[in-house]
């Protein structure tokens, strides 16, 4: 039996704060989901002036990323590349979503959509970013 890495509610009001308070150092308005490491929502928000669509795709970047492993953008270069069988696998191949990695393993992941592709991913990113600062033992549940 191993033991793992498990995202509080905590864990994801942190990362939330600090992707939106990327994005409004921006002037941008997007959706940001988190998800835990089975792909579940944690957290979904949607800024004022965010474009509807937005909180239908970002909670897809985060669980693409999840499911992968990877940032989602490695899908859309795959397309943009391409290797258009990458549109039948289960997942959004637009750039903006981010694991979440512990000790090498996936624990969840965000996803960012409103703005442009790379300004999606760099409030992602912000968002994991900020984990990683405040990341100590108590800040990260252990579970079985």
């Amino acid at each position: 039996m191993r033991s793992t890495h498990a995202l509080t509610l905590e864990d994801a009001r942190s990362i939330a704060t600090a992707a939106e308070a990327e994005a409004r150092a921006h002037g941008w308005a997007v959706s940001i989901a988190i998800c835990d490491a089975g792909g579940h929502a944690l957290w979904l928000q949607r800024m004022d002036g965010a474009p509807l669509m937005s909180a239908m795709v970002a909670p897809e970047k985060a669980r693409t990323s999840v499911l992968s492993g990877k940032p989602s953008k490695a899908f859309e270069e795959m397309v943009n590349n391409g290797r258009y069988a990458a549109l039948a696998m289960p997942v959004v191949p637009l750039e903006g979503g981010e694991p979440i990695l512990v000790d090498g393993s996936v624990i969840g992941a965000v996803g960012v959509s409103g703005v442009k592709a790379g300004e999606d991913a760099q409030v992602a990113r912000a968002g994991v970013a900020a984990l990683a600062i405040r990341a100590e033992p108590a800040t990260l549940e252990k579970t079985a």
